[in-house]
């Protein structure tokens, strides 16, 4: 469960990275406010991340990690859809958070369940899924939009980020013992 949302999250990554820029191109935006925009995402990820990380540690893994992708996928159909800049701002941010609640939470989940004469590799297994998803997602997400539109091809992967939120609520088990 945790590798596959992995996957997913940084699947998100080539979307926001490959299609994004190219979607407000398209809606006539100026370099500057696609810069803001491209900017928005991984600003808000990073601050974020800083507090999420320890909140995984008070309030679970699952809870943040499912919800994160939750956030993903509806900030991504916002992306999509959206006809605004300051639609596309709150958008980009609430796809920064997400991802920072995902992120950190993620790899704390496997550390959590690893042995640590293990832990290392099981860490590396994870990264190798979880990056995978980077070129997964340029490449998907660039035939999907070649195919079918941008907008569309990034609401395909607003529902395969939602899926992927599920797969973990039915398949992951709290890895955080309560105290």
């Amino acid at each position: 469960a945790a590798s596959q949302a992995g996957l997913v999250n940084n699947l998100n990554d080539g979307v926001a990275w490959g299609l994004l820029p190219l979607l407000f191109a398209a809606r006539g935006l100026p370099l500057a406010e696609i810069g803001l925009l491209a900017a928005t995402y991984p600003g808000v990820w990073a601050a974020a991340q800083i507090a999420t990380g320890g909140a995984s540690d008070r309030v679970g893994r699952k809870p943040l990690i499912v919800a994160g992708m939750l956030i993903q996928a509806a900030a991504l159909v916002g992306l999509a859809i959206g006809g605004t800049f300051a639609v596309w701002l709150v958008a980009a941010a609430l796809l920064g958070l997400g991802t920072a609640m995902v992120y950190p939470t993620l790899l704390a989940a496997i550390a959590d369940v690893a042995a640590p004469a293990w832990r290392a590799s099981a860490l590396g297994t994870y990264r190798l899924w979880r990056d995978l998803g980077f070129a997964i997602g340029a490449v998907g997400a660039g035939l999907a939009a070649d195919r079918f539109g941008i907008p569309a091809a990034i609401v395909a992967v607003a529902a395969l980020t939602a899926a992927s939120g599920l797969v973990v609520l039915i398949r992951m088990r709290e890895t955080v013992a309560r105290r």
